[in-house]
């Protein structure tokens, strides 16, 4: 420890686990911590304990010499749980002494997650006398202090610069006045960052935490560990602090056991499951080949990744963007899942860890795992905004622990909610301790996050063989002609309907995508019919079956739905002029993407209005006479409200007739208030049995007013089934 640093006596440090400055003779040696070093856990003879059942154990022939063997090496199922905790690390606190002087990263987050430990009953609290004896019988019954120690500068160097040392080590000269104006003028900008007299002192005390956690883990004197410690670190850049963090403490602990013993530790996963972006650690081991950097954030795409940390002022710096995989020689070696948005939860993190952590993890094969251990995606934290629950942070540890021998270290790095980081904290040690992960149920995922997956799986599957299944070349497929399959689709359905109806292409003038091509057919003579089918749907529903190996679709493995068939078949049976609206999910002419996700509903609601509009104005309004029957199928049922809201068409609509799986949107308008009431009288809407509308009371509530139309809950499930279900009745309230 450096001496020209306070000494805390032990008086004043935290009565969970013995103080570290007291000393006991256990086993024929000395920890400061009061209990026994773990290699020496060793079942001693009956003798030794005065054990007077002995004699049982005894052959019953007394001439038989006792037989002797080689004592076995300890199993690791029978070493402890290491926990590292020192109550000093609280003395870092905001330099404003004000009553509202409370930040995020309280110093109350450690204490409240030991009480939490000391509450379950997971740390000893006994009497010295029957130390000895449990230490022997139930070596993982209570976790194992780790003597709490200071990192030394060698130490702290080998992932930052001299000068980044000595800038947080000259903290402790500094006068309160100068730390306060410093802080608020971190505070305030992306550094995001306070200090105070006794920072370096716990920042030392939290970099060693980490050490001495990896070191012990590696070396096999614990099963696993956890390093109850502040600051955190993942932000801190090898040349500054940043986002509350001094000293980056897993690089400092990974180098430190990559240096010290590079017999056993060559190649080390960090897990950064903090709802912030690692920064500091990605940055540390961006072209390291033999550190595996894994972080789920939230990055918000969206907004330009400006989530915190967000982009860096120096635009040479990568941030927490799916796209930014490692360099040099580490390439592929840093995996991003960033988020789109907040509020992800159990269903998406599980999914991250089972499409691709776990993958990875397995294919990459490393010799120690360390978690840097954020409970801000925690539910209940307002901070991160996200919705991951105790059970899941039970069951990540517990899938982490299958790698690397069980040599796994967690380390704590942010979470602000004090109940919210002290039960997941919990929750993890105890899954450390051998414990079941907790039973959990998992919500549906998130259809954007499985999206935000598929990006990390396609930027990474060049670098792991485990991603490669699935991954589609584009930029290959288009230098072979290559068609994206919803355009062939299209050609197929019009070349049907032109053979059996004689329907042709109807041109849309007003853009020249070829996204729009072949995309609205109508019956010949369409300007002359007393009555019109408006048929708006989404495009066909494609099944196959890929090869899981060679990632393609064999064509007699695929299926294409026509569900609309009949309908169309019907309409022109009973006279009806019929013109089909595909609506594309896509119009971009020249994409790299090998996946799309549905386009926003803005922007899906803008194209069915200028499609619509224009079929209104230059086709349907022509031939006044005609009634028109609007359907809609699918998304695409959307249209349906852009058509009657932007145009005055109510009085040619005798009925409308949807199918729903989707989203339900109200119709109405600011110039005509008739407009509900007739909605509501003149549609049929069947919605899927699942929607919210019927298993939420507030939306059953809501889609119960006159705006939404005439809902139906359908019997069936899914638009196919739907279809077919109502073919008949549907068909028959249209006439």
């Amino acid at each position: 420890m450096d001496s020209s640093l306070p000494i805390i006596q032990g008086a004043e440090l935290d009565t969970v686990m013995r103080a570290n400055d007291i000393s006991h003779a256990v086993n024929g040696n000395l920890l400061s911590n009061g209990f026994m070093d773990p290699r020496d856990l060793t079942i001693h003879s009956h003798e030794e304990h005065g054990d007077t059942q002995d004699s049982m154990l005894e052959s019953s022939s007394d001439s038989t010499p006792p037989q002797t063997s080689p004592q076995p090496p300890r199993r690791k199922a029978y070493l402890p749980t290491g926990c590292y905790y020192d109550d000093r690390m609280k003395f870092h606190a905001n330099a404003d002494y004000s009553e509202d002087s409370h930040h995020p990263e309280d110093p109350r987050r450690i204490e409240y997650i030991m009480k939490a430990l000391r509450n379950a009953g997971l740390v000893y609290t006994g009497g010295e006398s029957d130390l000895r004896i449990m230490l022997i019988e139930s070596p993982t019954k209570y976790l194992w202090r780790i003597p709490a120690r200071n990192a030394t500068e060698n130490e702290i160097c080998l992932a930052h610069t001299k000068p980044h040392f000595q800038w947080v080590k000259d903290l402790s000269s500094k006068s309160t006045d100068e730390l306060r104006v410093m802080s608020a003028s971190m505070d305030s900008n992306r550094k995001s960052l306070y200090v105070s007299g006794l920072t370096y002192q716990a920042a030392l005390l939290s970099a060693g935490g980490a050490i001495e956690t990896c070191k012990r883990v590696v070396l096999g004197e614990l099963k696993n560990g956890i390093a109850v410690i502040r600051p955190p670190g993942h932000h801190a850049e090898f040349n500054e602090p940043m986002g509350f963090c001094l000293f980056n403490n897993v690089p400092i602990a990974a180098k430190v056991c990559m240096q010290d013993h590079p017999e056993l530790c060559r190649k080390v996963l960090i897990l950064d499951w903090d709802v912030h972006h690692g920064n500091g650690i990605q940055n540390i081991f961006y072209d390291d080949p033999n550190v595996l950097y894994i972080s789920i954030h939230v990055y918000k795409d969206s907004n330009g990744g400006h989530f915190y940390p967000g982009k860096p002022e120096d635009e040479t710096i990568p941030d927490g963007g799916i796209p930014n995989v490692g360099g040099g020689v580490g390439i592929g070696r840093n995996i991003n899942i960033g988020w789109h948005s907040q509020g992800m939860g159990d269903a998406e993190y599980m999914a991250a860890f089972q499409k691709l952590v776990m993958p990875i993890g397995y294919e990459f094969n490393p010799d120690l795992v360390i978690i840097s251990a954020g409970f801000d995606a925690a539910k209940g934290d307002d901070l991160g905004g996200c919705f991951v629950s105790p059970e899941c942070y039970s069951h990540m540890t517990h899938m982490l622990m299958s790698l690397a021998g069980g040599k796994l270290a967690v380390c704590l790095e942010g979470g602000y909610n004090l109940a919210a980081i002290s039960e997941s904290a919990l929750a993890v040690t105890q899954t450390l301790m051998g414990e079941p992960p907790r039973r959990i149920k998992i919500p549906p995922l998130n259809h954007r996050a499985g999206k935000d997956l598929e990006m990390v799986r396609n930027y990474h599957s060049p670098y792991w063989n485990c991603l490669r299944p699935g991954v589609v070349k584009v930029e290959q497929l288009q230098s072979r002609n290559a068609e994206r399959f919803s355009v062939v689709a299209r050609i197929y359905e019009k070349s049907v309907l032109s053979k059996k109806h004689n329907m042709i292409n109807m041109p849309i003038m007003r853009n020249t995508s070829r996204a729009f091509q072949n995309q609205v057919l109508a019956t010949p003579q369409i300007h002359q019919a007393k009555r019109i089918l408006l048929l708006i749907h989404d495009p066909p529903e494609i099944f196959a079956k890929p090869d899981s190996l060679r990632n393609i679709v064999e064509s007699q493995n695929a299926w294409m739905t026509t569900d609309l068939a009949n309908y169309i078949e019907w309409a022109v049976e009973n006279g009806f002029g019929v013109i089909d609206v595909n609506i594309p999910k896509k119009i971009e002419d020249d994409d790299k993407a090998p996946m799309h996700d549905k386009a926003p509903e803005e922007d899906q609601a803008q194209l069915s209005r200028d499609l619509l509009g224009y079929l209104w104005d230059n086709h349907l309004q022509i031939n006044q006479d005609a009634a028109i029957v609007v359907m809609g199928v699918g998304d695409a049922y959307l249209g349906i409200k852009q058509l009657v809201t932007s145009r005055d068409a109510k009085d040619r609509i005798p009925c409308i007739l949807a199918y729903v799986t989707g989203t339900l949107r109200p119709v109405r308008s600011e110039t005509d208030a008739s407009l509900r009431s007739w909605y509501r009288k003149h549609s049929l809407l069947y919605v899927n049995p699942d929607h919210s509308c019927w298993t939420d009371e507030y939306n059953r509530n809501k889609v119960a007013k006159y705006k939404y139309g005439n809902v139906q809950k359908s019997v069936a499930s899914g638009l196919g089934n739907m279809l077919q279900h109502y073919e008949d009745s549907s068909t028959k309230w249209v006439l």
